[in-house]
């Protein structure tokens, strides 16, 4: 447990913030204006459950509205408050302008233990949660658009969909008012692993420069390096899927609410995903040693920590024992502002989540582009492509039986070369680019500004850059 004098998370992000914005000719006014938080809306409502009214507290802040729409998520749990909510909603303010997303930053949250409720219960209050935020357009395409987040998914933002559709029944962009919805109903291939695939990338791009590697005390590429990943919930389960199936990495260790389990041989994250569905947590996990204090395992030996989970796991008491030379903050805010400067200072190098899980926003924005144009992405040109590629195998063929060479094109090539670009691969490869742009703006800011040594600090000067940008350029 971090110490009573620890700072809580909203807190955390405003020392952070400030870090950066004293290293930059920026008015004290304006400097105040991009940090605080613009509204938070709460409220109160009641629910017929069972014969009886139950009352539920729910948030939405908007941070930051420089541009329009706001966007964040919309989170369930029990312990969900207002410093919390604004202090998610200012990260998405800086996460969508570092990644170059035209949004500004939002979030919500109610006040519940989903887990208490059943399907029908949870409908009818997300509905009613719903119906509170969209009246005030707290919930619209234009002006504030949420997406799933801790405790919610394509289930709820169906709903609250569907909501919105009712309250509105003739705008013909409604399918816009939320985003991470199911592909049936105006949802986006690729978008539940969206997060998980940012890490991804965002471990990609930063292994494709040996300074990097080199300054986190690593070398060579991601092929064989040991990680440990905090939390198997949606991103973690896809950062351990992908990084093992498709760069070779070994996940030795993964914590979980129940404990841990570690194998130096590695962990599947298919199968311990499904043991712990079947079995309520990972203890006595198969071919692996359980260890119940699970947070201990944060401070074992490995290459690369995800923390992967939820705010505030690594803390002032902790950090000292945390030995791993490279940190990937998949979580938000899983690094306290006291730990990440003890870290700094042992050399740890950290790439901070406002970067790492931006996947979800960035999708979600490739999402709600979709349904404002009310047209699959791929559906006008993949098998134009498709055709033309065709047309380059052939003639390539052609001039080898000109030129006499028995060369030919493997089946396998051939098949993949000639397929056109469906709205998943053109997702991956919108979000692999806003990955990579957004790692090679922080890497310049690093290389340009000599009182600038870590990610974290480049993330939010290139953040707040662009939004005083903004706000110059609007007069205000």
């Amino acid at each position: 447990m971090a110490s009573s004098i620890e700072r809580v998370f909203c807190e955390s992000v405003d020392i952070m913030y400030n870090r950066a914005a004293g290293l930059i000719d920026l008015s004290p006014g304006l400097s105040e204006k991009i940090r605080v938080c613009n509204a938070t809306y709460t409220t109160k409502f009641g629910v017929r459950l069972g014969g009886k009214i139950q009352t539920f507290t729910g948030y939405r802040a908007v941070h930051s509205d420089h541009m329009e729409p706001v966007k964040g998520g919309i989170r369930y749990s029990s312990s969900v408050n207002q410093d919390e909510v604004e202090a998610l909603a200012a990260l998405m303010t800086y996460k969508c302008a570092l990644v170059d997303v035209p949004f500004g930053g939002s979030k919500g949250g109610l006040c519940i233990n989903p887990s208490e409720f059943d399907e029908y219960e949870l409908e009818l209050i997300t509905r009613r949660f719903a119906s509170e935020l969209i009246k005030r357009d707290l919930i619209h395409p234009s002006q504030n658009v949420p997406a799933p987040d801790m405790g919610t998914g394509e289930r709820e933002m169906a709903w609250i969909a569907d909501q919105y559709s009712q309250i509105n029944t003739t705008d013909i962009d409604a399918k816009a008012c939320v985003t991470g919805k199911p592909i049936n109903i105006g949802g986006i291939a690729g978008r539940i692993e969206a997060t998980g695939r940012g890490v991804q990338y965002a471990l990609r791009e930063f292994f494709r420069d040996p300074n990097d590697v080199g300054e986190a005390s690593l070398s060579g590429t991601l092929e064989g390096k040991r990680i440990i990943v905090q939390g198997l919930g949606n991103v973690g389960y896809h950062v351990a899927k992908f990084l093992s199936e498709e760069d070779g990495v070994i996940i030795i260790g993964v914590i979980e609410r129940d404990g841990a389990v570690y194998s130096d041989n590695g962990l599947d994250a298919d199968v311990l995903k499904c043991w712990i569905k079947e079995n309520g947590g990972v203890a006595g996990f198969p071919n692996a040693t359980y260890i119940e204090a699970g947070a201990a395992v944060l401070e074992q030996e490995c290459d690369i920590l995800i923390p992967a989970a939820s705010e505030g796991v690594i803390h002032s008491e902790n950090a000292p024992r945390v030995i791993a030379p490279l940190i990937v903050e998949a979580a938000n805010g899983p690094i306290t502002a006291q730990a990440d400067e003890i870290l700094r200072k042992k050399g740890c190098t950290i790439v901070p989540d406002m970067y790492v899980n931006a996947g979800g926003v960035i999708v979600s924005y490739f999402e709600w582009v979709k349904n404002l144009s009310h047209m699959r992405f791929g559906r006008m040109q993949r098998r134009e492509q498709q055709a033309r590629n065709e047309l380059i195998i052939r003639e390539l063929e052609s001039v080898s039986e000109v030129m006499g060479d028995k060369w030919n094109i493997s089946s396998s090539f051939r098949k993949k070369f000639r397929q056109g670009a469906g709205e998943l691969e053109l997702v991956r490869s919108g979000l692999d680019d806003s990955m990579r742009g957004a790692l090679q703006e922080m890497r310049a800011i690093l290389h340009e500004k000599d009182n600038v040594t870590d990610f974290r600090t480049a993330a939010y000067l290139v953040a707040i850059e662009k939004i005083a940008a903004t706000y110059d350029l609007k007069g205000h």
